[in-house]
């Protein structure tokens, strides 16, 4: 597993259970704190931290805190559709998992805000958020609420449930001609960013802890950022892209 930056806030992020002698955490020299911390995998089961400045000890169970929400991820895919089998370097980086443990919530203004989101549920997430931990021997991810992007209901994209000010849009077809009548290649068709709104989240938090409702509804169709949010593949093939609700620039009608 590659190594992770883990910052003395993270570590201040979550609550370990440690299981034998009580230790503390190593911290290295200031000069060995330019290099990468590798530790090598014990046959022993337990959670092990890799990160450039901080090697945690052994525990047992990770507690989140605060709206942090722990993810086991799911495993990559080891095969196109087509049964070809990928090496690591090239398989893709999974952006979902199922939900194992969550915070008790945070406070806005004067008011407790409770994770929204429940134990089980299967999740998908930013591509670069939060950072991971190796518990018994699976691989998990810690990041805050709002970087989770929406939940999934089936297996199916365009089933996906939007949080926070998140947006799941249908992505509309590229063209296949140039005016003059040109066929277009897969590499040389131009992305589109116009798509038809499926689906939006409950919107963001305001000062007070109460949801702002979102100034876009499902079915309006929308002019987005060229290069915003993340897409993903309908079981149909259709191209969806979830992205922030700032990321939308106009209402076509």
């Amino acid at each position: 597993m590659a190594s992770v930056q883990f910052s003395g806030a993270a570590v201040g992020a979550v609550a370990f259970a440690r299981k034998g002698p009580a230790h503390g955490l190593c911290l290295p020299a200031p000069a060995a704190a330019v290099g990468v911390l590798r530790q090598a995998r014990r046959p022993s089961r337990g959670l092990f931290v890799r990160a450039a400045t901080v090697v945690a000890p052994k525990y047992t169970t990770l507690k989140p805190l605060a709206d942090r929400v722990l993810i086991k991820i799911k495993s990559a895919e080891q095969k196109t559709t087509g049964g070809i089998l990928l090496p690591s370097a090239v398989q893709s980086k999974p952006q979902g998992g199922e939900v194992v443990a969550i915070g008790e919530g945070r406070t806005v203004g004067d008011n407790k805000v409770e994770v929204s989101i429940q134990v089980g549920a299967q999740v998908v997430y930013s591509k670069y958020a939060g950072t991971e931990v190796e518990l018994n021997d699976s691989n998990h991810l810690i990041l805050k609420e709002d970087d989770i992007i929406g939940i999934l209901e089936t297996d199916d994209a365009k089933d996906m449930k939007p949080l926070s000010d998140h947006v799941l849009i249908k992505v509309a077809e590229a063209e296949d001609k140039t005016p003059g009548g040109l066929l277009l290649t897969e590499t040389t068709k131009e992305k589109p960013s116009i798509g038809t709104v499926v689906a939006v989240g409950p919107g963001p938090l305001d000062e007070e802890g109460k949801r702002i409702p979102l100034s876009v509804s499902a079915g309006s169709t929308v002019l987005y950022s060229k290069y915003a949010g993340s897409e993903f593949k309908g079981a149909d093939g259709t191209t969806y892209i979830v992205l922030r609700v700032s990321d939308l620039m106009a209402i076509l009608s």
